[in-house]
C-alpha cells in the first residue's frame, strides 16, 4: 500500500514573513494546517518546533517557503485543498506570493507508513522541473498510480 506526498513551494513578494502585507498569510497559517490535519486522509505533515515549516530553508534563497505532506490518496488531497479554509487562502496567493515562473508543486508514491524528508522532496521537485513529469515526481495534471504491490 502507497500514500502520496506532496511538496509545494513559494516565495513572499514582500522578503520578509514580518511584513505588513504578510500578516493575513501568517495569521492563517495555524487554522489552515489545523484543518489538514482533521480532513479525511490526511497522513501527516511536516512542520518545525513551531507547528509550521516557516523557520526551514532548503533552497538558497530564504523567502522560499515550504509544505510537504502525506496524503492517504489523491482523492483525499484534492478534497483538502479545494475546500476552505485552504481554498480561500489559494484565492489570496497572488497578494503574498511571487508568480510561480517553474514548477512548484510536486508528487510522488511512498509506502504507507515512510515519511518524506525535505531532501527527499526538493530532489523530486528538481526531477520534475529537470525531466517532467514521471511516476517518481509527477503534477496533478499528470499523474501515476502507485506502484503496485
Amino acid at each position: 500500500m502507497h500514500h502520496l506526498a506532496q511538496f509545494n513551494v513559494a516565495r513572499f513578494i514582500h522578503e520578509s514573513v514580518d511584513h505588513p502585507a504578510n500578516a493575513d498569510f501568517v495569521a492563517n497559517l495555524d487554522p489552515v494546517n489545523a484543518d489538514a490535519e482533521r480532513a479525511p486522509g490526511f497522513v501527516w505533515r511536516f512542520q518545525d518546533e513551531a507547528g509550521n515549516a516557516m523557520s526551514v530553508r532548503a533552497f538558497d534563497d530564504p523567502h522560499i517557503l515550504l509544505n510537504l505532506s502525506v496524503w492517504e490518496n489523491w482523492e483525499a488531497l484534492q478534497r483538502y485543498v479545494y475546500r476552505d479554509p485552504h481554498l480561500a487562502m489559494m484565492r489570496r496567493r497572488s497578494e503574498w506570493m511571487e508568480k510561480h515562473t517553474e514548477p512548484h508543486f510536486v508528487l510522488w508514491w511512498v509506502p504507507a507508513g515512510t515519511l518524506p524528508t525535505i531532501d527527499e522532496a526538493v530532489d523530486r521537485l528538481m526531477r520534475l522541473r529537470k525531466d517532467g513529469p514521471g511516476p517518481e515526481a509527477f503534477t496533478p495534471r499528470h499523474r501515476f498510480d502507485p506502484p503496485a504491490g
